[in-house]
């Protein structure tokens, strides 16, 4: 079974247009997107949802009000300022409270609960290329790479049962947690980057990000011609780290009008864009699976 997690080192690439387009070249492949935070696959591949679970991570006090006596002790101890005084007694300010445990320990009464948190929620789906997995984490919640290494577990284990050949993931922009998470496990990272200095700068932070973890590499630049230069020079630096160029695409209208659609680009009529992206498909699924996933012992 083949991984292949496409990411950018920033956001606005086109990365999950491209991935969208991929869901659709691709066969027998199972889909997830592990950009928890901003999903936005779906809105290309209109899934169809057959099962909701809850993501419960961390914990939050919650003050049981008919066992608080209003001693004030909580409020003194808290260092984050997360328990407040109102007129029915006191209570904890979920965005404040750090989980720290302080008012649970030291209340006389035990008046105060510790329970797990809801986070977001993670669903299984179908889409007309496939099945996919995905989540959204709820506004200001943390533990996005526990979600992520969730989402890969349960994808790795309905794959084996359904016998698919390819995990193909939509990852999180950045190389932060999320994207550590994304590339566990995974046996080639396709990075699409923009030629510009941002665009550069980031996408040699998350080929760094890719070498540490020692997962082979390959480069695309989207909207190439923006800059000329700067995509030579991107080709060049690829070459010469030994990462795998796979080519260019043009800025084309296509995507947004394909965007607007609720469409991969390559569902509509051909273009040059389509027709590039065709072509850096049929070399993706042609690089050596130099790490093959093996999800009986693969712990995401």
């Amino acid at each position: 079974m083949r991984e292949i997690v496409v990411i950018s080192g920033k956001g606005g690439t086109g990365k999950t247009s491209i991935t969208a387009a991929f869901a659709h070249l691709a066969e027998n492949a199972i889909l997830c997107d592990l950009d928890v935070d901003a999903p936005d696959l779906h809105l290309l591949l209109d899934p169809v949802t057959e099962e909701i679970h809850d993501f419960r991570s961390g914990h939050e006090a919650v003050i049981d009000q008919a066992m608080c006596i209003a001693c004030g002790l909580c409020a003194d101890m808290c260092r984050f300022g997360a328990i407040e005084k109102r007129i029915d007694g006191y209570h904890v300010d979920s965005l404040r409270c750090e989980g720290c445990k302080v008012c649970v320990r030291f209340c006389p009464t035990e008046a105060v609960d510790f329970n797990e948190k809801l986070c977001g929620r993670w669903f299984a789906s179908g889409t007309r290329f496939g099945p996919m997995i995905h989540a959204q984490l709820f506004p200001g919640e943390e533990n996005s790479g526990r979600l992520v290494a969730l989402l890969k577990k349960q994808t790795r284990e309905r794959a084996a049962a359904q016998g698919r050949s390819l995990i193909l993931c939509d990852g999180a922009p950045g190389i932060g947690c999320p994207v550590i998470s994304s590339l566990s496990g995974a046996g080639q990272a396709v990075i699409v980057t923009e030629p510009t200095p941002s665009g550069r700068h980031d996408m040699e932070r998350v080929a760094e990000l890719c070498a540490h973890f020692r997962i082979p590499v390959a480069i695309l630049i989207n909207k190439f011609d923006l800059n000329l230069q700067n995509s030579a020079d991107i080709e060049r630096h690829c070459r010469a780290k030994g990462h795998t160029f796979l080519g260019v695409l043009p800025h084309d209208d296509v995507v947004v009008r394909a965007m607007m659609l609720g469409k991969s680009v390559t569902e509509l009529p051909e273009t040059a864009f389509s027709e590039a992206l065709r072509m850096v498909w049929e070399q993706i699924i042609q690089l050596p699976a130099s790490r093959q996933n093996n999800i009986n012992t693969l712990k995401a």
